[in-house]
């Protein structure tokens, strides 16, 4: 890190010195890391900072080193300093206090609260029922709080794997079917009456855990528009395999709606029956994605391909 980030890093935080004690993950694709940076005579311990740098060399782990992957990388840090310049104060739901946010040519710092310290200091690979009952209560205060909310500045549909930013992942995909429904399935999520922001890559892995079970999420370079059915979907593929996925179905729609009731002031039946109609349609949506992406991927099961199924005919 070049001296002038050391030096917002310590005006941002009144420290008289910093030591970089660690690199928590490199960034998808060679565009940086995050770190933990340890503090002298300051308030806080330590801080997380995030330090992208868009010329660095690229090398995408499954092989997508394309310029659309490249421009789609580029707006996604313009997201998420947009969220944290503009909307991330409004959230009900827990995640990272931004201290600072600094741009210097080609390189971004954001430097964050440490949810270690901050009492979140627990990363899980596999939940129990309590744990993903605490992460969907997550999703549900994220969604109330920005319920018929306008992205502006942000993604326009939310999520990684939206279709139009998808154009090569889906020339490829060799599902016929899912091929020519793919933008009607596109066309009725983003057609929704109700919208919110998603989180947009709310996997189990952005989810940090406190030592009595609550949740705190992070990373929003995905954040934008849309069905909060995309982030309930998109979770539960990544922490259940397909016996559970099926088999708590009706259990995860009906703890996340009670959730979400309990957040949002009067009544909300319309949009409660909207949405649980587009769960599987959310489903299918990612499922087109990942089947073009990496066919070979764990996350493609039986599951998700009859309730794929069951979505193409109904369109």
């Amino acid at each position: 890190m070049n001296e002038y980030f050391k030096s917002i890093i310590l005006q941002s935080t009144g420290a008289s010195s910093l030591i970089e004690k660690e690199v928590i993950q490199e960034l998808w694709s060679g565009y940086g890391k995050i770190m933990r940076i340890s503090l002298e005579h300051a308030s806080r311990k330590s801080v997380v900072v995030k330090h992208v740098q868009l010329s660095a060399h690229k090398n995408h782990p499954r092989g997508w080193n394309t310029d659309i992957g490249h421009q789609r990388k580029l707006k996604s840090y313009q997201v998420e300093t947009n969220w944290y310049h503009t909307y991330s104060k409004g959230s009900a739901a827990r995640l990272p206090v931004c201290l600072v946010i600094e741009t210097q040519a080609d390189e971004v710092l954001i430097v964050l609260e440490d949810l270690d310290e901050a009492g979140y200091p627990l990363r899980k690979r596999a939940v129990n029922w309590e744990e993903i009952a605490e992460c969907l209560a997550w999703l549900a205060k994220f969604h109330a709080s920005y319920l018929g909310r306008n992205p502006e500045g942000l993604w326009k549909v939310g999520t990684y794997w939206h279709l139009e930013t998808r154009p090569q992942e889906l020339a490829v995909l060799d599902d016929q079917r899912l091929k020519e429904a793919a933008p009607l399935i596109d066309e009725k999520l983003n057609t929704c009456v109700y919208k919110t922001f998603v989180h947009g890559d709310a996997k189990l892995a952005n989810f940090c855990f406190s030592k009595d079970g609550k949740v705190a999420g992070v990373d929003f370079q995905y954040v934008g528009g849309g069905c909060g059915m995309k982030d309930v979907a998109y979770f539960i593929g990544s922490c259940l395999n397909e016996e559970d996925c099926e088999r708590l179905e009706a259990q995860i729609l009906d703890t996340y709606f009670k959730f979400l009731q309990n957040e949002l002031a009067g009544n909300h039946e319309a949009l409660e029956r909207e949405w649980r109609s587009l769960y599987r349609v959310a489903w299918a949506d990612f499922h087109r994605f990942l089947k073009g992406w990496s066919p070979g991927h764990w996350k493609i099961n039986s599951y998700s391909e009859r309730a794929t199924a069951e979505v193409i005919n109904s369109l």
